[in-house]
């Protein structure tokens, strides 16, 4: 299953963002198992802006940091263990081990991963891979596919939502 959406400047990347984080809230799925999501595209294209929205959405309260330095950031909210990584500085895949990314995926627990091609495949299947791609100056067009059931019901809420 596939969506696509437009949006026209940070605060609708942020708001598709909180979108997803509502439909995420709605999947039992999702709240009941490891959700690996992955986030693709160009330099600037607006991941770590939509991965904002939906940490907000979520719940969590203060600044949402690029983890471009510390490859990987965590959150906690409401028992649920949320982790914003981003492999662009990833010298060669073998250092995906040393991060631990495997050992994140617990129940209930979601991965948010920029940049998962670096991993050349060790991430596993994710459940849901986002597209990002310039439409214009500040326009984004984001496709959403899901990879996996808990994926698919996610998307669905999503869809259901639009």
């Amino acid at each position: 299953m596939n969506l696509q959406f437009a949006a026209e400047g940070a605060d609708a990347t942020r708001a598709l963002g909180a979108r997803l984080a509502n439909a995420l809230r709605m999947s039992a799925a999702a709240m009941a198992m490891p959700m690996l999501v992955t986030l693709s595209g160009d330099l600037g294209a607006g991941k770590t802006t939509f991965v904002a929205g939906l940490l907000e959405a979520l719940g969590h309260v203060g600044p949402v940091r690029s983890p471009t330095y510390t490859l990987i950031e965590p959150y906690r909210v409401d028992d649920r263990d949320l982790y914003h990584c981003d492999l662009y500085r990833l010298r060669h895949p073998d250092e995906l081990d040393d991060l631990g990314l495997r050992d994140l995926r617990r129940p209930g627990s979601l991965l948010l991963v920029e940049w998962p091609e670096r991993a050349e495949g060790r991430l596993g299947a994710p459940d849901m891979a986002i597209e990002f791609e310039y439409a214009g100056d500040t326009a984004r067009a984001l496709v959403f596919e899901a990879r996996s059931p808990a994926g698919s019901d996610v998307l669905a809420h999503l869809s259901a939502a639009s």
